[in-house]
């Protein structure tokens, strides 16, 4: 081999290993943020996984008790209303990192995640409610008890079935359900959460009109877990059918999901009799 198709070949090879590398790393939410970084970060509305970024920096820095993130809190509360679901779904997080400084109550984090808990997201109104929890705030209980739930996937308009996933597949927050064709434009419908697709009563095409249910998810049990702890302080006996069903001895629910709902039962029945 001559030399210049040597030194091609290990550029080659040098690339297929960096280029990934490469791309990891500036996704990677993990990586530290100098405060300049954070600061432009905050507001590259071209690359919103940039805002989510300095998002989860600021939530990481709380969690450290970190104070000197408080001057960016307008811009948290900005974004609660944030057009790109994910960094809204992110910001809702980070506001329930702070729920005790001057800072914190001065920007209207409260405030903020109440008005969220009307957000067209499910996963938005469902971690702003588990925010307002350490609030000390259960008016979002209905949104946290949602979230045990299966969600259903809707057909956003008519058209025909073109394909569709597989029951039982695992299925990320934005992930293709199934495709619709309408006057030869292809819609991609997409699940609301994080999930296992359960039930898929159309097949592919079948026609549909706008409202007609597509498909069911059961949630993820990361979802799962954070509602039964936030149910642990806040849950009613009304709210027992819903958690029940994760107390089963089933193959797809972890014992760590399964004890925490037998605790979260205990400790509303005890609460329920303590009231009595």
């Amino acid at each position: 081999m001559s030399t210049r198709n040597r030194l091609i070949f290990f550029a080659t090879g040098w690339l297929i290993v960096l280029m990934p590398f490469l791309f990891w790393w500036n996704a990677w939410f993990g990586r530290q943020l100098s405060d300049k970084q954070l600061q432009e970060y905050l507001q590259d509305d071209k690359k919103p996984r940039h805002i989510q970024h300095a998002l989860v920096q600021i939530g990481e820095r709380l969690r450290r008790h970190d104070e000197t993130v408080t001057h960016w809190y307008p811009d948290v509360v900005r974004l609660a209303s944030y057009p790109i679901e994910e960094v809204r779904n992110t910001d809702a997080w980070v506001m329930g990192q702070d729920v005790s400084s001057k800072e914190a109550a001065g920007a209207g984090f409260h405030e903020a995640l109440l008005k969220m808990l009307n957000d067209p997201s499910l996963t938005v109104r469902g971690n702003a409610a588990l925010s307002l929890v350490r609030f000390g705030d259960a008016s979002g209980k209905p949104r946290i008890v949602a979230l045990l739930q299966p969600a259903k996937v809707i057909a956003p308009q008519a058209g025909t079935i073109t394909d569709t996933s597989t029951v039982r597949t695992a299925i990320h927050q934005g992930g293709i359900v199934a495709k619709l064709e309408s006057g030869g434009q292809a819609t991609e419908v997409r699940s609301p959460i994080s999930g296992r697709l359960r039930e898929l009563p159309v097949k592919t095409g079948q026609s549909v009109v706008a409202g007609d249910e597509i498909a069911t998810l059961d949630p993820g049990m990361e979802q799962v877990w954070e509602a039964l702890r936030a149910l642990y302080l806040i849950g009613q006996p009304d709210d027992i059918p819903a958690i029940r069903p994760y107390e089963r001895e089933l193959p797809e629910i972890p014992d760590q999901v399964r004890q925490q709902a037998a605790e979260t039962e205990k400790a509303i029945r005890e609460r329920a009799s303590s009231a009595k």
